[in-house]
């Protein structure tokens, strides 16, 4: 978004794009995790992961950058909640340690490009007062 592109929708932003694989992966992990979590973590995982995706498009639909920096805000604080949860799950012993890097370097994707969208939202809320 540096060169202030035109984006129809929120589909087309990469932040959008690389949360949307980080929760469909999420997906796919707990689907693995036994029964009786079905209720418990597993809810708990899926629903912040989706979270994540959720508010990033929801900021987008806001009329100025503020409103959308606050979702990204929120988004970002889902992102750090489904980790929490993934770490939950290792020491519940239903994924491994490998497993848990794996996920940790893909949050930490998600996490670098949300980052960078909410630098370039901070950036256009002080460059045109207006707008705020």
């Amino acid at each position: 978004m540096e060169n202030e592109k035109t984006y129809r929708s929120f589909t087309d932003l990469e932040v959008w794009k690389v949360a949307r694989q980080y929760k469909n992966s999420i997906f796919d992990l707990s689907k693995e995790f036994p029964a009786e979590e079905k209720y418990r973590l597993v809810d708990q995982i899926i629903r912040s992961s989706r979270s994540i995706n959720d508010n990033i498009s929801e900021g987008y639909g806001r009329y100025t950058y503020k409103d959308q920096l606050h979702f990204c805000v929120q988004a970002r604080g889902s992102l750090f909640e489904t980790m929490n949860q993934l770490i939950d799950a290792y020491d519940c012993k239903y994924i491994s340690d490998e497993i848990l890097n794996q996920f940790k370097e893909k949050a930490f994707e998600v996490e670098k490009i949300l980052n960078g969208y909410m630098a370039w939202l901070k950036k256009m809320i002080n460059s045109k007062p207006n707008t705020n």
